[in-house]
Formats: structure tokens, C-alpha cells, sequence
């Protein structure tokens, strides 16, 4: 493929830049010779860090102001975590890569090296994620879960500052920034259930945009982007844009996906789960059915409940 001369947005953060440089570095393998710029673009999130946020605000918040720059032709091309994408872009923007994923379970870091189970009653647990905060009142309701804004040196700052006695983030995150060390115990995701999309970066491109399409196409990791297909849909079923206490693992094997959901009420008490095999080559509809499935063993309730709380 001939060079191509393309600008890159992304947010400012740590983890963006990380995740852009990759990008950027297997573009340049890729298609040797050509000149990618990155350009920085602040978005309403980290705008409003310090603000508590309405935890079912649609997924935008992260993403809206880089979409609109890409939309506009500013930039040829947009990297986002998968997880902080809406299920429904805005018009004329596709998925034009996603990268191979890194591991997408939720980690445990604490000052003093506790588990999960170590922690006592009353202990300060802190996450932005309504997903994280319903399984862990679901599970541990002793603990205190409380709200924690801020990039991931932020979140980790504050709890060794002594404000929170543990914090729950995405691993692949945390590893990426190198910051393993401080993780007491990666959670199991038959039992903690990740985000949809987690551990995957999405890149973005107009789809009107040939050659960037072309170019993206060379970095493309395919089972990474048939498990996020199967996660994106799932999630599209349940409720759109939405934020939703829900999360799901994706594995293929044996020719096939095996995935498994889980929903949530606000308050973490309900839970219904759900599991089925299907396979590979029908990764949307994959996840249409695991949803369907959580409908209609009492996620219907749950999410009707949900709806009437936040209206």
C-alpha cells in the first residue's frame, strides 16, 4: 500500500496516548513511509472529572467532541477504548479497526496487597462504574462503594493518598501503563463480569474515507473484532447508549463463541445471568440472543425497574 498522510484524534489522558501510539506504530509497520500526526482533542469527560456524573449517561462523554472533529475532517481517523464507544455512532462513522485485545478483566488494587475477600466491613471501595459498583454491592454488601472520578494515576493517588482502601479498574489499562505492581488480585470474569468491549481499542474512520479504510483494514485483528461485534450487540439489545449495570465475557473456541451475561439492579441486589454457545461466523447475532436470554430470565423486570428510576 502506497503511504498515507493521516491525523489521529484521541483524548489527553495517559492510557489515550498509550493506546494511540500503538495505533500509530502498527500504521506506520504497516504502511511504511507515511506521516501520521496525533492531535489531542478534550472531550466532556475530562471536562468533568471532578463532577459526580448521572451513572446512566449515555457512553458519549468520552467520545463526543473527538467523533465530531473526525466527522468535520479534522482528523482522518479516532482511537477510543471499545467500552467507551456508543453501540450506534453517529452518521458516516464505522469501526474501521480494532486491535488485538488485551486482557479485559477488572483488577483489585489495594495499599497493602489485600483480596477482595480480605477487605472488612466498612472498607472504602472506590470505581466510576455503575457495572462495578452493582456486583460488588451484589457481592460484598458490606463494603463501601463510593464514587471515584479521575484518570488512572488520579484514581491510584487518591487511594494511596489514604481516601479510598481499594479501587477497582480495567487491568488492561492498568498494564499498559505499566502499573501492575500495585494489583492485588485480577478478578475473575465467570464471577466479576468486565465491560463490554473492554480491553479492546476501536479505531474510528469516516466511511467515506477509502483510503484510511484501507489503511486500517492492514491493522485489524479479526477475532478481536468478532468478540467485540458479539459484545457491541448484546449491549445494543438491552438499552442503546445507554450506561447499564450489565457486563459479559466472549471466548472462541472449538469453531464457535461461548458468552455469558449478566444484569443488574441499581441497588445490586437483583442479578440474572445468562450463557449460551453458538457460532463464530454469527457474532451479532450471538449477542442478540445471550440478551434475549437475560430478558427473559427476569432481566426484562430488572431493566423495566432501571428505566423507571432513571426517568
Amino acid at each position: 500500500m502506497n503511504p498515507v498522510n493521516l491525523r489521529i484524534g484521541t483524548r489527553g489522558s495517559a492510557l489515550a496516548l498509550y493506546q494511540t501510539n500503538l495505533v500509530k506504530r502498527l500504521l506506520e509497520t504497516a504502511c511504511p513511509g507515511s506521516t501520521l500526526e496525533i492531535v489531542t482533542i478534550k472531550t466532556t469527560g475530562d471536562r468533568n472529572q471532578q463532577r459526580p456524573v448521572n451513572p446512566l449517561e449515555t457512553k458519549r462523554v468520552f467520545t463526543r467532541e473527538i467523533e465530531a472533529a473526525l466527522a468535520a475532517g479534522e482528523v482522518h481517523l479516532a482511537v477510543h477504548s471499545a467500552k467507551d464507544v456508543a453501540v450506534v455512532m453517529p452518521e458516516g462513522l464505522i469501526t474501521g479497526a480494532v486491535l488485538e485485545r488485551e486482557d479485559p478483566r477488572d483488577c483489585l488494587l489495594t495499599p497493602d496487597s489485600r483480596k477482595l475477600e480480605d477487605l472488612l466491613p466498612g472498607s472504602r471501595i472506590g470505581t466510576s462504574a455503575l457495572r462495578r459498583k452493582t456486583q460488588l454491592l451484589n457481592r460484598f454488601p458490606a463494603l463501601q462503594v463510593e464514587d471515584l472520578q479521575g484518570n488512572v494515576d488520579t484514581r491510584l493517588r487518591k487511594m494511596m493518598e489514604g481516601g479510598y482502601d481499594a479501587i477497582v479498574l480495567a487491568y488492561a489499562g492498568v498494564k499498559r501503563l505499566g502499573l501492575t505492581a500495585r494489583v492485588s488480585e485480577i478478578l475473575n470474569e465467570e464471577t466479576f463480569y468486565p465491560a463490554p468491549g473492554q480491553g479492546a481499542i476501536l479505531v474510528q474512520c469516516r466511511e467515506e474515507d477509502g483510503e484510511t479504510r484501507e489503511a486500517l483494514k492492514r491493522i485489524h485483528h479479526a477475532e478481536s473484532g468478532l468478540r467485540l461485534d458479539c459484545e457491541r450487540s448484546f449491549l445494543r439489545h438491552l438499552e442503546g447508549g445507554c450506561q447499564l449495570p450489565c457486563g459479559l465475557w466472549t471466548r472462541l473456541q472449538d469453531g464457535g463463541i461461548t458468552a455469558a451475561g449478566v444484569l443488574l439492579s441499581l441497588d445490586g441486589l437483583e442479578r440474572v445471568e445468562a450463557r449460551l454457545e453458538t457460532a463464530s461466523d454469527h457474532p451479532h447475532q450471538a449477542g442478540v440472543k445471550l440478551a434475549d436470554l437475560l430478558l427473559n430470565q427476569g432481566g426484562d423486570r430488572i431493566l423495566e425497574k432501571i428505566r423507571r428510576q432513571s426517568s
